[in-house]
């Protein structure tokens, strides 16, 4: 094992073993995947309760909708040599007032990813799926609006693509933003197909 995989390792049991938000409906249940040979980096929101249950991220009907974006079959889209998944909040964080799921807690990203992204040296493209990874990590690049920043995607290309959350809750969003699905979803497919060549 070379010492940036053990560094890795390391880190990932640290990072199962946290307890920052110990106080969770659920208790805390860290799902992440990473590997120092990962060329392709997901950043998402906060697992939902099947993610939860299971321990698998993005097992679910938004996992299906995303692997169906970027062009992955399962075994593909699971293959943590390729693909590293890090969400901004790496545990289940309970349900809002509405019966949505709530905000990733601020704590967690902060606390894990600034040590976690050294490790992942391959990383060429980071995929930014929703607002709260979109907010941290292209900051005043930023456009006011998920819309428009989706929209503006060429702009944060090549490190970061902005993706919209891809929940059920979003398909009223997709109907009418027609250019999702007609400009980006084809560059996007082609470059996760470069990265996983």
């Amino acid at each position: 094992m070379t010492d940036a995989a053990q560094a890795l390792e390391q880190l990932a049991a640290q990072a199962r073993a946290c307890r920052l938000c110990a106080d969770l409906p659920l208790g805390p249940r860290p799902v992440f995947r990473a590997s120092p040979t990962a060329r392709l980096l997901i950043v998402g929101q906060a697992p939902g309760t099947r993610v939860h249950e299971t321990g698998i991220p993005w097992n679910d009907r938004s996992g299906d909708r995303l692997r169906d974006w970027l062009g992955l079959d399962r075994a593909a889209f699971y293959d943590e040599t390729r693909i590293a998944i890090l969400p901004m909040g790496l545990c289940y964080p309970g349900v809002d007032a509405k019966g949505g799921d709530r905000p990733p807690r601020p704590v967690c990203a902060p606390a894990w990813h600034p040590r976690f992204l050294p490790l992942l040296p391959a990383v060429r493209l980071t995929l930014l799926v929703g607002l709260y990874g979109q907010r941290r990590y292209l900051g005043k690049a930023r456009a006011g609006s998920l819309t428009e920043t989706v929209s503006q995607w060429r702009r944060h290309l090549p490190r970061f693509l902005p993706l919209p959350h891809p929940s059920w809750r979003n398909t009223a969003w997709l109907r009418r933003n027609g250019w999702f699905e007609s400009d980006l979803l084809p560059d996007l497919r082609l470059r996760v197909a470069a990265l996983m060549a």
